[in-house]
């Protein structure tokens, strides 16, 4: 019988993880050669791989930073996040994942034209389609072989449906934003490869064997749980948040309340440290922010560092990636001239570290309400 995965999540256990995590990650930027020293049974090595994988991401996510400043396009956040999601999740490049990723964004903007023309004077209905389309997604992520388009489909989703209910909002620009990000993500992705191919052939992911049952939980316990956070950020109209609001969603890759509990501890430590780390950026740029050249060095730095932390910890959703996506929304979302980078850090932090609390509320008490059916029950308790 498949039971949901339970990774060790005490407080002690995943404290050492993270003080070594944060330990190795002090390390030069540069492969370990062999297991490497000190390299406890569970860790992940920096491999001649792994480097190549931080240079793609570190690149491919400043050259989007930059072409979005470059052309002046609205949403810069999508621009930067993009190439994170498709050089740091995605452990391949290849048609499928392409497929996958396009396929989403063109399906987007159909779904959220006629929800948002159609249900927007509705918002019960509105809610109840947002709901399916949010179930449909996380069963493909639970199935496996479609994870790419139910996740990144989940993640733009969320955010976009909750910017285009505003009515105040350019519904067409958002999508256009969203649209051409998606094919810039792609081509980076592509270039990204070119220049910095893999050394060594990457074992392919084992096929995880899931119940029925299982399949349901995690199905459920996300879009359930996506719904939610999609009601409250409408609700008390946080259009601000964006950070809490995709910080929300990230947790739920993990597909299960386990996995989730431990995925916040750690996003929540990549943001805090992805916050202290655009402060102190943004000191050292101090008047010179509007250059982009120099903006663009400590952007790079700063991905460089995180990329090798995310690395260090297997590729999964954590400390480091954490870290980058708060580096691409403060860059690409709030970095400027005039902006209040001070603020806007600690607003960050503050607001998704309530946003994870809650989430993981909410998920603990739909885990245990699931665990009560057969039909839904993740494992035995």
């Amino acid at each position: 019988m498949s039971t949901e995965p339970r990774p060790n999540s005490t407080l002690a256990g995943l404290g050492h993880g993270v003080r070594r995590l944060l330990a190795r990650s002090l390390g030069l930027v540069m492969p370990h050669r062999g297991d490497g020293p000190g390299i406890e049974p569970g860790e992940s090595r920096f491999a001649v791989n792994d480097l190549r994988q931080s240079l793609r991401i570190a690149f491919g996510a400043s050259i989007g930073f930059m072409i979005s400043h470059l052309m002046d396009w609205n949403y810069g956040v999508f621009f930067t996040v993009f190439p994170m999601f498709m050089l740091g999740i995605i452990p391949a490049f290849n048609a499928h994942v392409v497929r996958q990723f396009l396929g989403n964004a063109c399906l987007n903007v159909v779904e959220v034209s006629l929800v948002v023309g159609l249900t927007q004077h509705m918002p019960v209905v509105m809610t109840g389609i947002v709901f399916l389309l949010f179930y449909a997604r996380f069963r493909l992520m639970a199935k496996g072989p479609l994870f790419v388009f139910g996740a990144n489909g989940v993640l733009t989703l969320s955010v976009l449906m909750h910017f285009a209910s505003y009515p105040t909002l350019d519904l067409a620009d958002l999508l256009a934003s969203n649209l051409v990000a998606s094919v810039l993500a792609v081509i980076i992705a592509a270039v990204m490869y070119w220049v910095f191919p893999d050394v060594e052939p990457r074992a392919r992911p084992s096929a995880v064997e899931k119940s029925a049952s299982l399949v349901r939980h995690q199905t459920l316990i996300g879009a359930i749980t996506a719904t939610l956070s999609f009601v409250v950020f409408q609700t008390l109209d946080l259009r601000d948040s964006l950070s809490a609001q995709m910080a929300t969603i990230l947790i739920l890759f993990s597909l299960g309340y386990h996995g989730a509990r431990v995925s916040a501890v750690k996003r929540a430590i990549g943001t805090l440290l992805g916050c202290n780390l655009a402060i102190i950026l943004q000191l050292l740029l101090f008047t010179q922010s509007d250059h982009l050249l120099l903006v663009l060095v400590s952007y790079w730095i700063g991905l460089m560092l995180f990329a090798r932390v995310h690395l260090l910890e297997g590729g999964g959703s954590g400390v480091g990636f954490g870290g980058m996506t708060t580096l691409g929304i403060l860059y690409g979302q709030y970095l400027g001239p005039n902006q209040d980078f001070f603020y806007d850090a600690l607003y960050r932090f503050s607001s998704m570290c309530v946003a994870l609390v809650v989430t993981l509320a909410v998920m603990a008490v739909l885990h245990r309400l699931l665990n009560a059916s057969a039909l839904t029950r993740a494992h035995a308790d």
